[in-house]
């Protein structure tokens, strides 16, 4: 059984620990797209317009004769509306609410794709042909121990991070933070921040959890809440990713 390092949270290695199982399931991206845009479709609201939206008016034709369109105007005025090609006019083709964004994914694909994910992350050439940057004496998959938990700052997060050589990456998504180019802009989410290091940890309520959130583009998640859509944002499976020591003895409970 393949092994690699412990790091402690004064960034040297503190010990060995056994790869669980789990990380030696073949390399299928096929899965892990399907999972990931599978669990986007599922997380969209319905939307539509009312189905009276651009038809409330009082409205009438003049008819024949006028020289002018034969549409439907205001009762008391000449404007027209109500027929989708006026201004102020209903929605031609409006999205309906009634329309089902859901896809489904085999139970067994899914649980496929998660670990096939999973095995990515200890992959050096997966995690850098993603774009990520880190040393190259970094072992992976990259854990430390459980201490890491009750690092509560965020300079205290970083700090660790650039003494095990994968701060490089937080940087990246620091420096890599640009105005979106869409309609977002005016909705809330004027920034684009690229994804950076996923820390996994065991404790939901651990310190480090409001530490790391603060760096661009880290996030954290429990050993329990982590999917393929988590472990391979948009599909692109190698994240950084960083395991507690407890998180990968969880994960050598699965099941194989």
């Amino acid at each position: 059984m393949a092994q690699t390092n412990v790091y402690s949270v004064k960034g040297d290695v503190a010990g060995k620990i056994d790869v669980p199982a789990a990380f030696d399931t073949p390399y299928r991206p096929d899965l892990i797209k399907k999972a990931v845009l599978a669990a986007a479709a599922n997380k969209r609201q319905p939307y539509g317009p009312n189905k009276l939206s651009g038809m409330r008016h009082s409205v009438s034709t003049w008819g024949k004769g006028r020289g002018t369109a034969r549409v439907q105007r205001i009762h008391d005025g000449s404007k027209a509306t109500e027929s989708p090609n006026n201004v102020s006019g209903r929605r031609a083709h409006p999205p309906l609410p009634e329309k089902d964004w859901s896809l489904k994914v085999n139970q067994k694909e899914r649980v496929l794709a998660r670990k096939s994910a999973l095995a990515a992350t200890a992959c050096a050439e997966c995690v850098k042909a993603r774009g990520h940057q880190f040393d190259d004496n970094v072992s992976f998959p990259i854990v430390v121990e459980d201490e890491i938990e009750t690092i509560a700052t965020t300079s205290e997060v970083y700090e660790l991070f650039d003494k095990m050589g994968i701060a490089y990456d937080v940087d990246r998504a620091k420096n890599g933070t640009k105005i979106r180019a869409g309609r977002g802009k005016m909705r809330n989410r004027k920034y684009r921040t690229p994804v950076s290091v996923l820390l996994v940890i065991d404790n939901k309520d651990a310190a480090v959890v409001k530490g790391a959130k603060n760096l661009p583009g880290v996030q954290v998640e429990t050993v329990n809440s982590i999917n393929a859509a988590v472990l391979a944002p948009g599909g692109d499976a190698g994240r950084l990713t960083v395991y507690t020591k407890t998180a990968i003895e969880k994960i050598g409970e699965w099941k194989q």
